[in-house]
């Protein structure tokens, strides 16, 4: 069992009643899984011990953490839509870990923060205003999820301008090179904004799609941090409507 420190915390925050898992989709991209052992260490510095799960190519899984834990979780999904792993998986691994009184809280995206991180990481690449901007998503054979991304989308717009196309890398449509393609009819140079958390084998493809220039994914920005911690705190507030309690 694991013990979770709160003394970074004052004293009457909830935070320090429950035990910190973020948990995103894994990759065995090196530096994938470094970046989100970054953004858990980066928590951690924030709300004390944050530990770390996965739902798919490398463990520990969900339950596995869940099980080792001596006090109740306040679970966090790094995922930037809630699609199947938000909607199913989790819970499902919740369920599993027989783990009373987890909390999960939303997924992180879509969320003006986010957007935000995407305008620093458009900059950072080269982006100039003019450009044709495609965001590039992992996509999900869930509609509400692929919503989300449009969202995700409409919240770029507003701060860099623009009409933004959205290009999936996997399942849903319009792939990102219909996307691009879309975009070089324009005329412009085209830019990706990759809508992703952490390099691994999504961001690669997005290299060899044609684009003129690719933005890096999120990563382990303060911004992203932020995010995170807000979502665990609005879980664990006592003026919440919604019941987070998997039981």
């Amino acid at each position: 069992m694991t013990s979770h420190d709160p003394a970074r915390l004052p004293h009457g925050d909830r935070l320090r009643d429950v035990e910190p898992v973020l948990v995103a989709h894994g990759t065995r991209n090196p530096q994938g899984v470094a970046v989100i052992a970054q953004i858990a260490e980066k928590v951690s510095a924030v709300v004390g011990p944050t530990r770390t799960a996965f739902v798919d190519v490398l463990g520990p899984t969900p339950s596995e953490v869940l099980a080792d834990l001596s006090r109740p979780a306040v679970l966090v999904p790094a995922f930037l839509a809630s699609g199947y792993h938000v909607r199913q998986d989790i819970p499902d691994h919740v369920q599993a870990s027989g783990a009373a009184g987890t909390i999960v809280t939303r997924a992180l995206g879509p969320d003006p923060a986010i957007a935000g991180v995407l305008r620093r990481r458009l900059i950072e690449a080269g982006w100039r205003p003019g450009d044709a901007v495609v965001l590039a998503a992992a996509g999900s054979s869930d509609r509400s999820a692929c919503g989300q991304v449009h969202l995700a989308a409409r919240q770029l717009e507003g701060l860099i301008g623009g009409d933004i196309r959205v290009g999936f890398i996997t399942t849903a449509t319009p792939s990102v090179p219909d996307a691009i393609a879309a975009a070089r009819a324009t005329g412009r140079r085209v830019v990706v904004a990759s809508y992703l958390l952490a390099p691994g084998l999504f961001h690669d493809r997005l290299h060899t799609y044609g684009a003129d220039v690719v933005g890096a994914p999120l990563g382990a920005d303060p911004a992203i941090v932020d995010l995170i911690v807000t979502r665990m705190r609005a879980a664990v507030s006592p003026y919440r409507t919604e019941a987070a309690l998997l039981r």
